[in-house]
């Protein structure tokens, strides 16, 4: 089955704007994340989506495959949709243009849940085990069933207890894969959907749209950069990385 690996990659995040283009120990995020995907995938099968022409010339610089998506794009996901009527797959992969430390190796384990179920969509999950990150409602956490289909994520603190202490959970990783049915589904819908609107976080819509989601069990590794404070954490990783 062909593969596409889809990095949608905005400069107007409203967080951190700019952010792919910030240089992280030499090289800048977009790049560092393209490096990451060149490990589990050929880089002919890899390409940044944007609307941002800094981007894209950047990109350009340093032989990355650039497609150009539109302005009005709700969503990540809509942006890889957009990359994919300019682009042939059998699985769309949308890798976040902010994980510039994502282990190739959940990579190619989300590829290959893909290839297990091309119709469904799949996610990355790992387990969170500091209750920093678990309270955190920068991090989405995962609710999902023993075969690992999605039933809910959410940026509160799930599953709760009464006494309201920390006893394990799952958060996600962004990888995620697609179908092009799947994609072309998820912006049939004229805005985001309303559970997806109160939570910002578009896998909420392939629930509400009766796709359904299963989650791949990867690595704690990855360390997505939302918020300038996180870049410390990622150059730390990267020198632990000898990168």
């Amino acid at each position: 089955m062909e593969t596409a690996i889809i990095i949608p990659a905005r400069y107007q995040s409203s967080r951190f704007p700019g952010k792919p283009l910030i240089d992280i120990l030499g090289k800048s995020m977009i790049v560092r994340t393209w490096e990451r995907c060149t490990r589990a995938l050929d880089a002919d099968q890899i390409f940044v989506a944007t609307d941002d022409k800094r981007i894209a010339d950047h990109c350009e610089e340093h032989g990355i495959q650039v497609v150009m998506t539109g302005t009005d794009c709700l969503t990540g996901t809509d942006r890889v949709q957009q990359a994919s009527e300019q682009i042939s797959a059998d699985i769309y992969l949308d890798v976040q243009g902010d994980e510039p430390v994502i282990d190739p190796e959940d990579i190619r384990t989300v590829i290959n849940a893909a290839k297990e179920r091309p119709d469904a969509v799949i996610n990355g999950m790992c387990d969170i085990t500091d209750e920093e990150e678990y309270r955190s409602l920068m991090v989405p956490k995962v609710i999902a069933a023993p075969d690992g289909r999605l039933l809910y994520m959410s940026r509160a603190p799930v599953p709760s207890n009464k006494s309201d202490t920390f006893a394990g959970a799952k958060r996600q990783v962004c990888i995620m894969s697609f179908s092009k049915q799947a994609l072309d589904a998820f912006v049939s819908v004229p805005a985001k959907t309303p559970v997806e609107e109160i939570e910002d976080l578009e896998v909420l819509r392939f629930l509400e749209l009766g796709i359904p989601v299963y989650m791949a069990e990867c690595s704690d590794t990855s360390i997505p950069i939302d918020r300038p404070e996180d870049v410390p954490r990622v150059e730390a990783r990267l020198r632990e990385l000898g990168e």
